[in-house]
């Protein structure tokens, strides 16, 4: 599964920098744990994201493609959520638990 496909515009790095309220556009996740990345920019040449993380605690940051395509748990990947829409990194926040930014 290709984690982030071409047919998904994600804007590139610092590209959103200026914008009052982005998109998480993308949502990744392992089936066996509860981190989960939601992408707002990505450089495709370092394989290198910007979003937001849900993990211990929930916070904006940059986060390695390569280094999740590399993880595995019980033998299972990180995958794309196919049914994720985009929403506004304000809404998605209220939705979290744990936000602390």
């Amino acid at each position: 599964m290709k984690l982030i496909p071409k047919s998904v515009r994600v804007p590139a790095i610092g590209e959103t920098e200026n914008q009052e309220d982005p998109l998480a556009l993308i949502k990744l996740f392992h089936p066996f744990s509860s981190w989960r990345w939601f992408v707002v920019e990505y450089c495709e040449k370092d394989e290198l994201c910007f979003g937001l993380i849900e993990g211990h605690e929930v916070e904006l940051g940059y986060f390695s493609l390569a280094e999740l395509k590399g993880l595995r748990l019980r033998g299972l990947p990180v995958e794309r959520d196919l049914h994720f829409e985009p929403i506004k990194l304000s809404e998605l926040k209220k939705k979290l638990k744990n936000y602390s930014i």
